[in-house]
């Protein structure tokens, strides 16, 4: 019997769990014994006192346990569902990096020990954010990096101003930076917020940025180029290193997102291609805990032009110890007090030493070989913006299957009670009703065609009765909530 056949039992079942705890609770039912007072009592002024009770649950704590590990069953994670969301790479994080960031040694570490520059109670600390960095030149094929932006979009301005600080140093009077129309949001709002104008240049019809449009609006005023590679379609452009070329002839500066390393760690090398600068989203790219599951962590590389603007907090070692670099010569400054979400990296240095280079070369071929698979399987049903090869995420769209009322979000709500996240929906804006899967390399063949054939099903009920898809999801306490005013009146709060 699937979830959606059994939606009647399951809602009479479990009416008590779906209470509140405030419903749950009944008077003087006692979950905690205190001990007797064995201090001094103080009566308070009467003016720090409560008029009433606060109106605290009354339950067992067999009570208490039970509610919130339900409640916690009805949470989607990648533990327990398959999330195939584009451009997100939502994939397992292993649990030996859980182990290690839960190490006592690192977590009772004060941070304002960094602070009071008192190094010699951090050495191993610090070693690891050394190996952090240097790991990530290898990847990168950078020269240098740091690990003080506390977040990806954090580390993508720290890019844009040290490349804004390049151009001053020489004088250079830039007036642009160029991003495709396929670029992440975080692109143009970047480069505007740190004062420069943005070009958007189409995609072609292959899905990269049209390198004529692109010639075309280069010159002495851009200060750089914002690419994802592969881009947010998927798609390698197989002339980036013309576009590179190009941009360094006008000596403007190549700047890589590194949103979708996913697809190319131990294969490629960003600076062997020729850009000049790039921020990791470690959250994703090397499997530490992603969005709600964990803070994001966006280190930041360069190349040998851009290394002497690196920002202030950075590490040396002298005679064989570990100290705080301070870099002030032509220095950004300071963009944070700490060495980033020092759990996420030391994540990060766990993942990729496990790993090590051919692990790192097999996990992003399987994350392209997964993607294509699931293209392959569905380019019948769905409509392919961009076929070919894709790299580690594929666009699909229900362009077609919409004129008979059944859109991108319908499908994604249909998957819901299946016990599978969603895809990413209407991104990139430049396809309609676009559907993008990023099945990444942790997801078995099984898993794959179980949500292949799910998706089938629903393009079959489109065709048959599209009017259903009004009622899904059917298995969950909110159905279809209005996004728009649930984000302008955010209000999750219970009665009591």
């Amino acid at each position: 019997m699937s979830m959606v056949e059994n939606v009647d039992i399951v809602s009479k079942d479990e009416s008590y769990y779906t209470k509140t705890i405030f419903d749950k609770s009944k008077t003087d039912r006692v979950g905690v014994q205190l001990p007797p007072m064995d201090v001094p009592t103080y009566s308070l002024d009467a003016s720090l006192l409560r008029e009433n009770d606060a109106k605290l649950p009354e339950l067992s704590e067999f009570d208490v346990i039970r509610h919130y590990t339900n409640l916690s069953n009805k949470n989607m994670s990648i533990d327990k569902n398959f999330y195939p969301l584009g451009s997100c790479t939502m994939k397992y994080n292993p649990k030996i990096t859980e182990r290690v960031a839960a190490l006592e040694g690192f977590t009772s570490l004060h941070p304002h020990l960094l602070t009071n520059n008192m190094t010699d109670q951090m050495q191993g600390t610090l070693e690891t954010i050394d190996m952090l960095e240097k790991t990530l030149c290898e990847v990168t094929g950078m020269k240098a990096f740091t690990t003080t932006p506390q977040a990806g979009a954090h580390g993508e301005m720290l890019g844009v101003m040290m490349i804004d600080a390049y151009h001053r140093s020489k004088g250079n009077k830039r007036k642009y930076i160029i991003v495709p129309d396929s670029s992440h949001g975080t692109n143009p709002a970047t480069a505007a917020m740190v004062g420069y104008e943005v070009i958007t240049i189409k995609s072609d019809e292959n899905g990269a940025m049209d390198f004529d449009a692109f010639k075309a609006k280069m010159s002495d005023e851009v200060a750089c180029v914002m690419l994802t590679v592969p881009n947010t379609l998927g798609m390698y452009n197989k002339k980036i290193k013309d576009i590179c070329d190009l941009a360094h002839s006008y000596d403007a500066m190549m700047y890589y997102d590194g949103a979708n390393m996913n697809a190319i760690m131990g294969v490629a090398k960003p600076g062997d291609i020729g850009f000049d600068v790039i921020h990791i989203n470690v959250h994703k790219t090397f499997a530490t805990p992603h969005g709600g599951g964990g803070p994001g962590s966006g280190p930041v590389g360069v190349n040998e032009k851009l290394k002497p603007f690196l920002p202030d907090l950075g590490i040396k070692k002298v005679d064989g110890k570990y100290e705080i670099d301070h870099r002030l010569d032509q220095s950004i400054g300071k963009i944070s007090p700490f060495f980033g979400q020092y759990g996420i990296s030391l994540r990060a240095i766990t993942y990729m030493t496990s790993l090590g280079g051919n692990g790192m070369f097999n996990a992003s071929t399987k994350a392209v070989l997964n993607a294509n698979y699931i293209r392959v399987r569905l380019r019948e049903y769905f409509d392919v913006p961009f076929d070919g090869l894709c790299m580690h995420e594929c666009v699909l769209s229900a362009k077609t299957l919409s004129k008979s009322g059944v859109t991108a979000m319908d499908i994604a709500k249909y998957l819901i009670d299946f016990g599978m996240h969603a895809p990413t929906v209407y991104f990139p804006l430049i396809v309609k009703e676009a559907i993008m899967i990023e099945p990444t390399e942790t997801e078995n063949k099984e898993t794959l065609d179980i949500f292949c054939d799910r998706m089938i099903e629903a393009v079959k009920l489109a065709r048959k009765d599209p009017e259903a898809f009004k009622l899904y999801p059917k298995t969950w306490g909110v159905s279809r909530p209005d996004d728009t005013l649930a984000i302008k009146e955010l209000n999750v709060r219970s009665r009591h």
